[in-house]
């Protein structure tokens, strides 16, 4: 008799995404702050080991192909199937200084997954009703998300031409989908508590938006950047009248649904206050971004751990009080 071999679910892609973002922040860090760059090398690493583990994990222990399809259809997990492709494209685009050549490809690959599956899943949205009851803030990521930060790497590696129209669909899927959504949640039924922390993705677009802007813009951000930067606190606020509904769910994987536009808005705001570095007050607010940023992540990642080691024992408990019958 073998311990049951749990299978993560597509939503496990995020720890390598909040794990990408803040590597992104601190590399922004290193910039603007002068902070350590071997930190965010080793964000780097980490996060490319945490998605070639989970990637691992789903295809040695999904049933069948099938299984995978199904997950792929499924109206309330698939949309994360957007995550697959974008940590290596991110990957790609900080590789780009170094290494052009492996950075270019993975950022083509990266884009040109993100644009079928987004294609495909836009597709579905339109021929197959599921319901609002199943919209939730992950239906930001195969449209929204992935087109910003297609149009953020693809910029990166100086595709100016095709990085401009994916920043437009992403703009024009954020009104689209952000409104579904926030019909859903106005008229219910109230989220899960798994799914709450999805929330998060609602609030990551002005953010990812900006980050866009400002690599196109090669910093220059202006208008457009404070539009962004003002919708980004006007959609992170309400965070903080959330919590309490956050620190009293039970934790699961699906908080680091949190992560990636924890780390977004930080990059940002690293962004937008050197911009300002002529105030004085501009370097010591960056490293209160950075630290809150680092801080929140850390803790989910810590509490992803407790919840892993905590899963393995009863795993093993139960194996052992089967054997023992």
């Amino acid at each position: 008799m073998a311990t049951a071999r749990v299978r993560p679910p597509l939503n496990s892609f995020g720890i390598s995404f909040g794990l990408s973002g803040l590597a992104g922040t601190w590399s922004e860090a290193a910039r603007s702050l002068a902070s350590p760059q071997v930190v965010a090398e080793a964000l780097w690493v980490l996060a490319i080991a945490a998605w070639l583990v989970t990637v691992v994990l789903i295809l040695n222990r999904a049933p069948s192909w099938r299984a995978l399809a199904d997950d792929v259809r499924h109206p309330v997990l698939g949309p994360f199937t957007a995550l697959v492709p974008l940590p290596p494209m991110i990957w790609g685009a900080h590789l780009a200084a170094t290494d052009p050549v492996v950075g270019t490809i993975l950022v083509w690959l990266g884009a040109t997954a993100s644009a079928v599956f987004g294609a495909w899943f836009v597709a579905q949205l339109l021929a197959v009703p599921r319901g609002l009851a199943a919209v939730h803030g992950g239906y930001f990521l195969p449209a929204v998300a992935a087109s910003l930060l297609s149009a953020q790497s693809l910029a990166v590696i100086r595709q100016d031409g095709l990085a401009l129209p994916l920043f437009g669909v992403g703009v024009l899927f954020w009104a689209l989908v952000g409104g579904a959504v926030l019909a859903r949640l106005m008229a219910g039924p109230e989220l899960p508590g798994g799914l709450l922390p999805t929330l998060g993705i609602f609030s990551a677009p002005p953010a990812v938006a900006g980050n866009a802007w400002w690599v196109m813009t090669g910093g220059d951000t202006g208008a457009v950047g404070m539009l962004l930067a003002g919708s980004m606190v006007a959609v992170l606020a309400p965070h903080l009248f959330l919590l309490r509904r956050y620190l009293r769910l039970e934790f699961v994987v699906g908080f680091w649904a949190l992560t990636f536009t924890t780390a977004a808005s930080a990059t940002f705001g690293l962004r937008l206050l050197a911009a300002s570095s002529t105030s004085g007050w501009a370097m010591p607010a960056g490293w209160a971004v950075l630290g809150i940023a680092t801080a929140v992540i850390a803790l989910i990642a810590a509490f992803t751990v407790r919840l892993w080691l905590g899963s393995a024992l009863s795993r093993r408990s139960a194996h052992r009080a089967a054997l023992d019958v």
